[in-house]
């Protein structure tokens, strides 16, 4: 017997129709366990390839390949029926030509299952936005802070700060918008810059250290969750501290194992009660 079959998942067209009537609600994801406990409460999953620091360890994204994007995605999808899933593209699968883009985002769609691609980049990346879109592949688009440009940007640092950084940040969303994305993430935006995009585009803009006027917002799950024990930027809230939660049980069950009261009888096979 199926179940849950009367379930659709959200379309893109259905994510650009919320502007202004309800605000978006996304979160990060990267298996499928974590894409079943969320799917319910979001709009759509990002397989962000924020992935690479908070599943593998490493120091940025830069090194994470698309077909390690490709293979979460399907996980997310796997455990996933009603929130849209958009799939990163990772660093250097679409900056070399529109072609190559095209390439890599219908594998990330064929192979992934993704309903979208997000990449970064602002009015240099607007041809390669528009050759993707006539081509039927969705894009969100992502400006301001861009992590996989973190060498140049020297850091991880917010974006639209001064008046000349503010024009540039406009000129990107503008240009991204204009090629045919149906949204934006705005991330590390200044509040003011954030919301003045908002007002005047007709894309979605998602927040990420931007402004509660943004038609959506997206964390890192691990991030919300207080999974990651590290320090988290000052645009996250922890919804919880999952890490002393976790700690305490894997405590509890080491204690109980080293002094053989886990298992008990109930929960070996082949016992008489």
């Amino acid at each position: 017997m199926s179940v849950h079959t009367d379930i659709k998942r959200i379309t893109v067209p259905q994510l650009r129709a919320m502007k202004g009537q309800q605000k978006i609600v996304s979160l990060t994801a990267h298996s499928s366990a974590m894409a079943r406990l969320l799917d319910p409460y979001v709009d759509f999953l990002l397989m962000g390839d924020s992935t690479a620091m908070v599943a593998y360890g490493l120091p940025n994204t830069l090194s994470f390949t698309l077909e390690q994007v490709a293979a979460h995605t399907a996980a997310v999808v796997r455990g996933s029926q009603r929130a849209c899933v958009i799939a990163d593209m990772p660093f250097a699968s679409y900056h070399e030509s529109p072609q190559q883009a095209f390439k890599n985002a219908a594998y990330l769609i064929a192979h992934g299952g993704a309903d979208a691609v997000k990449l970064e980049g602002g009015e240099v990346m607007a041809p390669t936005i528009e050759f993707l879109v006539k081509r039927g592949i969705p894009v969100l688009g992502h400006v301001g802070l861009m992590p996989q440009s973190v060498h140049i940007m020297g850091g991880y640092k917010a974006q639209g700060m001064n008046e000349e950084s503010a024009r540039q940040v406009e000129q990107d969303a503008y240009a991204v918008q204009e090629a045919g994305a149906f949204g934006i993430v705005l991330e590390g935006v200044a509040e003011a810059v954030a919301a003045k995009i908002t007002r005047d585009l007709m894309a979605v803009t998602i927040g990420i250290g931007a402004s509660v006027v943004c038609d959506g917002q997206v964390l890192v799950t691990e991030d919300m969750l207080g999974i990651n024990g590290e320090s988290v930027p000052k645009f996250v809230k922890r919804f919880a501290s999952l890490n002393t939660e976790i700690e305490n049980a894997v405590q509890e069950y080491a204690k109980e194992v080293r002094a053989a009261t886990f298992p008990e009888l109930k929960h070996c096979f082949g016992v008489k009660k």
